[in-house]
Parts: C-alpha cells; sequence; structure tokens
C-alpha cells in the first residue's frame, strides 16, 4: 500500500542530493553531464517488485460469465489465423515488474524501453507486439585500467544478476563481470532524456554519467519520426592516475520473441564518416514481416578509439564465445582494428544468438575529464499488418527504404544530438523554471510522454489507399470556402458542396519512398499517426481515449492531432456493412455505421477495418459522436485553421444528427440504453447520465459555436436552441443540489458520484467557450469529488476513484466504478483548474504521482495503467489516456483560443429574450465572426510551424 509520505507538502519533491553527492553532481557539470534537478529518480540496487495484475470478484465473474466464455471462444478462433485478439485477457505472459524507463528513439518507428537498471526491454518494432522481457546480451559494460596496472576493474553496468542471467552456460553471458551492486549508482528521467550516474562504482576514483537522449521534439516532424538514440558518457578521473576507460556496448541480432534465435541473421562492421563506425546487424523476422537492421556505432575523436567485434555467440560451439569477448576487452581495452575489414559475416544458424560489440576507449588525465558517444539506430522501412498490407514508416521520406538507413541514422544521431538537446531544453525549461509548479508536476508532465514513443505508435509516409468502405455520395459533402473578398476569410455566401468520387481497393500498396532529401513538408503533409491504446489492449486510436490524450498530441504536434480528426471525420461518414459479433449479447451488426463514430481504426487492417472492438455495438454508444464534435471544435479554435474546419464540418453535422435517435423523449436530450454504453464499459447506465448528458451539452454548443464561426447561421441558430431545452431537461433529471446523480435510473448506484461527470465542462473551458452551468454548480460538483472521490480513498493519496456512494463507500457496482483512472484522474484535475481551484486540482492529481510513481507506490513509472484498485491491483499497463495530464498543462496556460466564440451566458440570455421578443437578435448571428484573427498561431511553446 501506499505510504503515508506525502510529496505535496515538500517544497522540492525529489532533491538530486539525496541520491547524488553534491561533489559528484558538480564534477558532472559539463557537456550536459550532471542529471537536471527535476527528474523521476531511483537507485540502481533499487528492487524491482513484481507488479500485482487486477482480478474479479465472485458476483462480477458471475455477470461476466457469458462474455468470458465468448470472449475465450473469439480469442482462440484469432489464434487459429495467426493472429491476436485485440483484447485478450486470458494471456498473461510474463510477470509484469517495477523496472521501466525512458523508451529509445522518436515516434512511430518502433520503440525499446530502457529500464532503470540498465536493460533493453519492451520491443515494439513490429506493430501490435510487445516483447517484454529483456535481451541480456544487450548490455554497457565498462573496463578501467590505472597507469601501472596496479588497479582495475571489469562491470557490466546493470547490478546483480538479472532474470535469465542464470540460465545461461560458463561460455556465456554469466561469465561476464556483473559486478556492480547500484548502491551508489542512480537513474534520473526526464523524458525523452535519461541520466544513468555511477558514483565511484565500480572504480571508486571515477565518477561516470551516462546520458540517453532520443530525438522527441515538439512541432518538429522530421527528427521527431527518427529511430535512433544517443548515449553520450561523461567521465570524470578523481584520481592521481591516469585512468585509460573502455566503454562496450553489446547488442544480439534479436527484436525478442520467435525470431531471437530462428536464424539466417548477418552482422556486418563498418567505418562511416566523421569517425562513426560500427556494426549493421541485419535481421530477419518471422512470420512474413519486413526485415529489421539494427546499427550500434560509437563516435571516433582525437581522443577516443573505437574497435569492434562484428560477432560473438552465447554458447560453447561459438567462433567466439561470449567469454573470450570478455577476456580480450578485460585484457587490451579494445578488439583487433582489422575487424573493420572482415565483412559480413556468415548467416547464423537456427538456435545460435549472433551478437555483436562496439569498444571506445579513451585515457583520463587525473581530475581529467572527457566524453564518449554511442548511438543506436534501427531501420524498418516497411511496417506491415497481420491480413497483409504495408506501409513505408515516415522516416523514410528522409533515409529511404535501405537496410543501410540505419548507418545514416546513427551518424546523423551522434552529429545532431546536441542541437535535439537544445531543442528539448528550449521547449522544458519554462515549466521546469516555473516555481509555481510543483516539482513532482514537472517531470511527471514530461514522463507520461514515454506513450507516445513506447505505446505502440506508428507513423507512416506512404498516402492511405481508398478504406474498404461502401459510401454515400448523397452524405459526402465535402465543404469547401473561397477567401477573395473578405479580409476574415469568410464569407457568408462564399460556401459550396462538391462530391468527392472514391475507389476501393484491398491490395498491398506497394509505394516508391519519396525523396530522401525532402526536409520539410507542406503545411498538411504529416502522414498518417497510429497510436495502441494500450499494449493489452492493441486497438489503434481508440477514439473514447484519445478524448482524453489527445491534449498531448494537439499541444506538441498538432498537424497530427488534425490529421487524427481528419482521418475520423472522413470515416464518420462511410459504412462498412462487414458483418460482426458482439461478445456482450452475442448479437450481429454491421462493422461500421454511417454517421457513427468508430470507436478505433482497427488492429490488423488499420484504416480498412475498423471497430476492433467487439465487446458491444459502439455505433449505440453515446460518448463517441459528442467526443468527436469536442475534439473537432477544440482544435479548430487553437489553431485557427480554417481549412480543417470547413473540411470536418459536414461530419461534424452528420454525427450530430445520428445523435437524435437517443433523443426519445424530444427533450433534445439523449438518453442511455440501460448497458454499458460509453467509454465505461462495464459500468452500466440507465436513462439520461452525468457522463453521457454533460459531453453532449458541451457538443450542442461547440456544434452551434463552430456553425456561427463557418457562416451557418441557420445550423448555428439550430443548435443553440437545442443546447438551451437540453440543459433544462438535464439540471432538471440530474442535479440534486450539490452534484450530479450518476444516472436517472433507479438502481443502486444511480446516485453516485462520478468523478468523470463534468467532462463536457472541461471541454468548455478549453476551448475558450463559456461554462455549461453556472459557476456554482460547477465548483459544488467539483468539490464533492475532491472532498469524497479523492479524499475518501487512500487518505487523499491514490487519486480520485471513478465512483462514490454519497454516503462515503467506493461504488463497487462493477470493476470500473471500484477503479482509479489515471488519465480521469488528470482529466478532473484540468477541470479544478480551469475552474480556479488550482489547489485542490494539484492534490487530486498528485494522487496519481503518489500512488504511480513515487518509491512509496506501485510502481507503475513509465507504464502508467488504464487504473487502479484500492489494495494495488492494476489493469492494463502502458495505456493512452494517461496522457491527459497534459490537459492540465493546457488549463494552466491556456491558449487565447484564434476563433472568438459567444458565451453561455450570453446565448442563454439572448434566445430566453428572443424568445420573449418572438425575433431572434442580430447579435446572435455571428457578428463576433469578424473578429476572428486570419492566421493561426501555435499553442503552448514556441515552434516552427
Amino acid at each position: 500500500m501506499v505510504s503515508g509520505n506525502i510529496f505535496h507538502f515538500r517544497k522540492n519533491s525529489w532533491p538530486p542530493e539525496e541520491y547524488i553527492n553534491r561533489t559528484t553532481l558538480q564534477l558532472l557539470d559539463f557537456d550536459s553531464g550532471a542529471p537536471p534537478e527535476q527528474a523521476w529518480r531511483r537507485k540502481l540496487n533499487t528492487h524491482a517488485s513484481i507488479l500485482k495484475e487486477f482480478s474479479i470478484t465472485f458476483k462480477e465473474a458471475i455477470k461476466m460469465i457469458t462474455l468470458g466464455i465468448r470472449l475465450w471462444s473469439y480469442v482462440r478462433e484469432e489464434a487459429s489465423h495467426g493472429r491476436r485478439a485485440p483484447i485478450d485477457p486470458f494471456n498473461r505472459e510474463g510477470k509484469p515488474l517495477a523496472s521501466q524507463g525512458v523508451p529509445l528513439g522518436g515516434m512511430g518507428s518502433g520503440s525499446i524501453t530502457r529500464g532503470f537498471r540498465g536493460e533493453f526491454r519492451q520491443f515494439q518494432i513490429l506493430p501490435g507486439t510487445c516483447e517484454a522481457s529483456p535481451v541480456m546480451a544487450n548490455q554497457f559494460s565498462i573496463f578501467i585500467s590505472r597507469e601501472g596496472g596496479h588497479k582495475k576493474y571489469a562491470s557490466v553496468l546493470s547490478p546483480g544478476q538479472h532474470e535469465g542471467i542464470g540460465k545461461c552456460t560458463d561460455q556465456g553471458l554469466s561469465s561476464w563481470g556483473w559486478n556492480l551492486s547500484g548502491q551508489h549508482s542512480t537513474y534520473h528521467a526526464l523524458f525523452p532524456r535519461a541520466w544513468t550516474v555511477y558514483d565511484g562504482e565500480p572504480d571508486p576514483e571515477l565518477k561516470v554519467s551516462c546520458r540517453q537522449i532520443s530525438p522527441f521534439l515538439p512541432h518538429n516532424y522530421r527528427d521527431s519520426s527518427l529511430p535512433t538514440s544517443v548515449f553520450v558518457y561523461t567521465l570524470v578521473n578523481t584520481g592521481k592516475e591516469r585512468a585509460q576507460v573502455s566503454l562496450l556496448l553489446t547488442w544480439a541480432n534479436s527484436i525478442g520473441g520467435v525470431s531471437h534465435l530462428s536464424g539466417d541473421h548477418v552482422n556486418e562492421p563498418f567505418i562511416g564518416k566523421d569517425g562513426v563506425s560500427g556494426v549493421l546487424l541485419h535481421h530477419k523476422t518471422a512470420k512474413g514481416n519486413h526485415p529489421v537492421t539494427f546499427a550500434v556505432a560509437a563516435c571516433e575523436t582525437q581522443n577516443v578509439n573505437v574497435t569492434v567485434l562484428p560477432s560473438f555467440g552465447l554458447s560453447e560451439g561459438s567462433n567466439v564465445t561470449a567469454k573470450e569477448m570478455w577476456g580480450k576487452m578485460a585484457q587490451d581495452g579494445q578488439f583487433d582494428q582489422g575487424n573493420f575489414n572482415v565483412g559480413p559475416t556468415v548467416p547464423s544458424s537456427a538456435g545460435d544468438a549472433n551478437c555483436a560489440a562496439v569498444s571506445a576507449s579513451t585515457w583520463v588525465e587525473p581530475n581529467g575529464k572527457c566524453t564518449v558517444a554511442f548511438a543506436i539506430s534501427w531501420s524498418s522501412p516497411k511496417v506491415k499488418f497481420m491480413k497483409g498490407k504495408s506501409y513505408h514508416r515516415r522516416y523514410t521520406r528522409y533515409y529511404g527504404t535501405s537496410e543501410r538507413a540505419a548507418e545514416n541514422l546513427v551518424h546523423d544521431a551522434l552529429t545532431n544530438y546536441k542541437r535535439w538537446e537544445e531543442e528539448i531544453e528550449k521547449w522544458q525549461n519554462p515549466i521546469l523554471k516555473n516555481d509555481k509548479l510543483p516539482e513532482w508536476y514537472k517531470f511527471t508532465l514530461f514522463n507520461e510522454l514515454y506513450f507516445l514513443v513506447a505505446g505502440g505508435t506508428i507513423w507512416i509516409d506512404t498516402p492511405l489507399p481508398a478504406a474498404d468502405f461502401v459510401h454515400d455520395t448523397t452524405i459526402k459533402p465535402k465543404l469547401t470556402y473561397d477567401t477573395n473578398g473578405d479580409q476574415n476569410g469568410i464569407n457568408n455566401n462564399s460556401f459550396t458542396y462538391e462530391d468527392e468520387n472514391f475507389t476501393t481497393s484491398s491490395e498491398e500498396d506497394e509505394l516508391e519512398p519519396l525523396n530522401p532529401d525532402l526536409d520539410k513538408e507542406s503545411e498538411s503533409d504529416v502522414g498518417s499517426f497510429l497510436y495502441l491504446e494500450g499494449v493489452e489492449y492493441i486497438m489503434w486510436c481508440t477514439y473514447d481515449v484519445h478524448f482524453y490524450a489527445s491534449f498531448a498530441l494537439l499541444a506538441l504536434f498538432p498537424k497530427i492531432e488534425l490529421s487524427i480528426q481528419r482521418e475520423f471525420a472522413r470515416a464518420v461518414l462511410f459504412e462498412d456493412q462487414r458483418k460482426v459479433k458482439f461478445l456482450a449479447d452475442g448479437k450481429c451488426g454491421i462493422r461500421k455505421v454511417k454517421g457513427a463514430v468508430p470507436h478505433d481504426l482497427g488492429t490488423h487492417d488499420p484504416w480498412h477495418e475498423m471497430n476492433a472492438y467487439n465487446i458491444h455495438d459502439t455505433s449505440k454508444w453515446k460518448d463517441l459522436n459528442p467526443k468527436f464534435v469536442l475534439q473537432v471544435y477544440r482544435d479548430f479554435a487553437a489553431t485557427g485553421d480554417l481549412s480543417f474546419g470547413a473540411e470536418v464540418f459536414p461530419a461534424v453535422c452528420a454525427a450530430m444528427a445520428y445523435m437524435e435517435q437517443f433523443d426519445r423523449d424530444h427533450d433534445c436530450l439523449i438518453e442511455n440504453d440501460g448497458f454499458p454504453d460509453q467509454t465505461y464499459d462495464a459500468w452500466t447506465v440507465h436513462g439520461v447520465s452525468a457522463y453521457c448528458g454533460c459531453l453532449w451539452l458541451a457538443a450542442l454548443q461547440a456544434t452551434a459555436a463552430m456553425a456561427a464561426q463557418l457562416g451557418d447561421v441557420v445550423t448555428a441558430e439550430g443548435y443553440k436552441g437545442k443546447f438551451v431545452k437540453a440543459k433544462a431537461a438535464f439540471e432538471a433529471k440530474l442535479w440534486n443540489g450539490s452534484y450530479f446523480n450518476y444516472d436517472s435510473g433507479s438502481s443502486g448506484n444511480s446516485k453516485s458520484i462520478q468523478a468523470d461527470q463534468l467532462a463536457g465542462q472541461w471541454y468548455m473551458a478549453a476551448s475558450g467557450l463559456g461554462n455549461l452551468f453556472d459557476e456554482g454548480k460547477i465548483r459544488s460538483c467539483l468539490q464533492k469529488i475532491y472532498d469524497f472521490n479523492v479524499g475518501k480513498v487512500g487518505g487523499g493519496r491514490m487519486g480520485a476513484v471513478n465512483g462514490m456512494h454519497p454516503n462515503g463507500k467506493v461504488d463497487e457496482s462493477c470493476m470500473q466504478s471500484r477503479e482509479v483512472w489515471a488519465g480521469v484522474t488528470y482529466g478532473v484535475a484540468a477541470t479544478m483548474i480551469h475552474a480556479g481551484m488550482e489547489e485542490q486540482g494539484f492534490a487530486t492529481a498528485e494522487g496519481i504521482f503518489t500512488a504511480g510513481w513515487s518509491e512509496d507506490g506501485f510502481g507503475y513509472a513509465f507504464q502508467t495503467p488504464e487504473g487502479w484498485t484500492m489494495d494495488g491491483h492494476f489493469r492494463s499497463l502502458v495505456y493512452m489516456r494517461p496522457l491527459a495530464i497534459w490537459g492540465m498543462q493546457w488549463a494552466l496556460n491556456p491558449v487565447k483560443v484564434v476563433l472568438n466564440a459567444p458565451s453561455i451566458n450570453m446565448m442563454d440570455r439572448r434566445l430566453h429574450e428572443s424568445e420573449e421578443d418572438g425575433q431572434t437578435s442580430r447579435n446572435e448571428t455571428g457578428e463576433g465572426v469578424r473578429k476572428m484573427v486570419h492566421k493561426g498561431k501555435c499553442l503552448v511553446f514556441p515552434c516552427t510551424c
């Protein structure tokens, strides 16, 4: 359980002096070798405890037994076709550990995570697959020899006997020097960088800092797509003798999983330009996947000598064994220079590991300092999905599709990493240096971004073929506009509608790569981007969850955010009539209904086979369409992109019209249908619900505002009227004097306090629109949530539980009502900040830090799950929704929206006045649009858009 240590009341949550000697910090304070004051920290000897997975109660099991049987059958059927089901609760391979760290690489080209103890794990090179177990041959090691040879040290730079070491023979990894205790070594994480400081380990007179740098650079759509990372070692000799220091990087020709020992893998040494030299490891993948080439390299300078060993094995029959390789380094501190000339190795045999090693050696004078840089890259130019389609990854736009692109990637990483760091610091420093922000918030804000790399992201450059959907051109209008003659870019008479014809294709689209030298994109050409709901829930761009996570993309990569919205807007107007069996009730329906926002973009054939989720029929969900409208409006208002607004507005209108079927009593307010028809897909809702109803009210207001800003006065007036009527019905049915009831039904949890009841209000505030309700009601709801859902759970140190009875007991009507969801808690905190309740907002969000990230917590750092229970049992590690912490940052630094919108209060009053007068006020017809700023501007941080 979480201890009583509350970081919120400490001025400085994680002072580095508690982890590193101040003198060591001062010694390493050159060339960015010292870790920052604000970072997530761990001692390397910290025990990596096994995390506790969730379990359902007996009562829940009885309710879900039929679903479980159907799900089991579906999982087996998918496995018979060689595919993994998007949700498979029966596959619990391996034991998840609290040992994660900052992932390597940019976005969308595959990722590898390096745990805080030094192991490389979580290989996600192939789409939808995550090889969690560490590849133990992948290590950094150090060899130190003092002048005169009287003092020698050799150790792997990872402490203790890791899992898997004891299984190797004496010729293998167990023969290496696993001598590091980790007691005086610390890990410091501030995504996308990490520092590992060895304070006198293994040599008491040598201070070593390893700095890991990846090209995650907001608003830089080129470098942020690159699959590479740099490791810069800073060496400080505090002894009286000169020291020869050799650093060693060993790497297995493996991506984990079935192809690890499948054979036919080839290693090839290379000498590149600018002193960059190393080994290429050409990996032949299994199951028809495209090959992968790794490059491991170091940079030779006047003071640093680089040598390589192209191949060694882990068993006795190898030409060079791991033991012989280690002995050579321990004796000489380097390999033979002639190894660069041996050419490609013979393809490995099945069952044999094929590893490579790169050494960089240097002399460090007494009281001297030195820097040594390594880099790792991987080139997997084509991404292939299980149902056959292949696409070129984004980075091939600049590096082409050759297997040797990995060599160019490591070269550019080693020659550009200082520029990357400058961009990272320019981005992060305004937040890190803001004394008004809690320390825990600063580094948790950045570290939660790990998911955009390690969450299974794919970024392609290949244009998408037309979708395999049935379409109806009568509802597929394209809204265009002409700004000529109108200085504000809008003319009420300038809109026209055009039909677009689309062809269907199910064949693989093999396209030639674009110009590798292309450095600049057109304004909207950023390819297509996918990210998983989670590594356990393998559905791409799950939209009900993207609602929470999208603040990160909008703030940092707004062009990607707009591209995702365009894809969903296009999907709204299409229909896929292929039959699907829904597991919750066993009934069949069509895969994608016209007018409904898809739940996700698919699993094994994204963009072409949407709605991989098949537990419920999501065409009947009540939150997806309003969430689409709210996200589109927020993005439209924040970026001021008129072409985007015009392009997606038909889909907004179609999505809103589709929802009218759920207003069965004609009060302009939608009703739920007595099953879990929203993102809480195990939590049943009856009648009007606080969550979906609030989202609907906000969507009515956003549609009216967007229509007014695009010059569609009739649509704007219509939705304004609906909003006023729906709001009155919502408050009459749900307001109980202090908060909105969970729903308007009569079940045992209808009066529960739902943490997420003001999700629509959150988006109103974030979009620059007025409040949905009067300020007193909003603050009353938020205070109730803070007092009950936060304060009565774990002493207020666990986040906000989803459901709480008004008697102060947790709502245990289902597993989701009794869970704390990290992303929802961040969203609630953001809503509090918007409402002027910053103290409560930070205290609420700090529970996620304390329970999930702190040393006293459950161990979820860099794998934040969807949620956890009171006793620390998690569900769905490495999950998308916690990116919602960027909704807090959005609230703290409100963007001056580019598009002016009428406030809700004014709309309410004017509509009531117009009803009394029998006519519409002229001021409502969109005159405020004339104040629109024509040119959009960037969001939170400076950029080069």
